[in-house]
């Protein structure tokens, strides 16, 4: 008699594989509990049609010869591989670095596993390409952290069919997107100098069609529009700190200079070296802020006064959007904005009374 009809998992097959030390596979489970493959697979995705009687005959058959399934039997009912794909530029700074393992540590909890593709340039055939790539992969949907003008102009022609959520982008109101509030950050840090005296801020922005940089020079120069300043002219680096280092020379050398907002910490940095070895004590004489509350920041000299960006909250919205999506709860176009903080640390203090005349 069959253990289909006896009901009770059958015994043979289990001490042969064992012994020869082959995993068993979701075949060996099905054939011992006689049913069907695809039975067993429903079992594996909590399919609610399978019987209570069922269910418990292939879970004892499991149990008995120790099969551990593979995303791709849990798969094979869902139609899902439970796989994401990441798309990244730049990914050797901290921000897209940050947010890259936030989002692999939120997939992994949600029993998901995450494809990456690092792109040096967001060309749009580049773009394009990766995406087509994660997508003949199998992955269920994609993440793009997309920081600059180019790569939006690509995105906007992915297929529709391919479930995707976008870091810093403008684009339209089909996709969710995942954004810090750069302008606001760029705001604070502005403020925040103004009110110890500085009689304006001087600005180093990230290079051009970044729309972080954007967003911070918008900021920035709105907040000192607000504050009836003078607005200077913003020059421009490339996020690195050699550049704060070149462009922080430049403004060592302006007496009039008091105070500097970068925007982002490493540029920063250089900032700080070049005003030291100017002899421009900070913040006695200059005061600067960064952005993004790099780990290294409070251990700078002087401990650099910042804006912090939430990167792992950041990847954790984007992978919740786009699970939402593929579950079907999610609704179009959601723009989520998460919030930023100033950090005041020892590297900015009151304008320097010579400053004032």
């Amino acid at each position: 008699m069959s253990a289909a009809a006896t009901g009770k998992p059958a015994s043979t097959g289990r001490s042969r594989r064992s012994f020869a030390g082959i995993k068993p596979v979701m075949d060996d489970v099905a054939r011992l509990a006689g049913v069907s493959k695809q039975t067993v697979s429903r079992v594996l995705n909590e399919n609610p049609s399978v019987r209570p009687e069922t269910r418990t005959r292939v879970l004892a058959a499991m149990n008995e010869l120790g099969y551990r399934p593979s995303s791709s039997a849990r798969s094979l009912a869902s139609g899902r591989t439970r796989i994401l794909g990441v798309i990244s530029f730049d990914a050797a700074r901290h921000g897209p670095a940050s947010i890259l393992t936030a989002i692999n540590l939120a997939a992994r909890e949600a029993g998901y596993l995450i494809s990456s593709i690092a792109l040096p340039l967001s060309e749009a055939d580049t773009v394009m390409q990766a995406v087509e790539r994660l997508a003949a992969e199998g992955a269920d949907g994609v993440i793009a952290i997309a920081p600059q003008q180019h790569t939006d102009k690509a995105l906007a022609h992915v297929a529709p069919a391919i479930p995707l959520v976008t870091l810093e982008s403008h684009l339209g109101s089909d996709t969710p997107v995942v954004t810090s509030d750069s302008a606001t950050g760029a705001r604070l840090a502005v403020e925040h100098l103004l009110s110890l005296g500085h009689p304006t801020v001087r600005h180093i922005a990230g290079p051009s069609g970044w729309l972080a940089a954007e967003q911070r020079v918008l900021g920035w120069r709105r907040a000192l529009e607000a504050a009836g300043a003078f607005v200077p002219e913003p020059l421009i680096g490339d996020w690195s700190a050699s550049s704060g280092y070149s462009l922080g020379r430049q403004l060592a050398s302006q007496p009039d200079v008091t105070a500097v907002f970068a925007s982002n910490d490493h540029m920063a940095l250089g900032v700080l070296r070049a005003l030291h070895e100017a002899g421009r004590r900070v913040p006695d004489d200059v005061s600067v802020i960064g952005y993004d509350d790099i780990p290294e920041a409070p251990y700078l000299l002087p401990p650099l006064t910042t804006v912090h960006n939430d990167f792992a909250e950041t990847g954790r919205r984007a992978l919740h959007l786009l699970l939402q999506r593929l579950s079907g709860d999610g609704e179009s176009g959601v723009r989520s904005i998460v919030p930023v903080e100033l950090i005041v640390r020892a590297s900015t203090g009151p304008a320097p009374r010579r400053a004032d005349g």
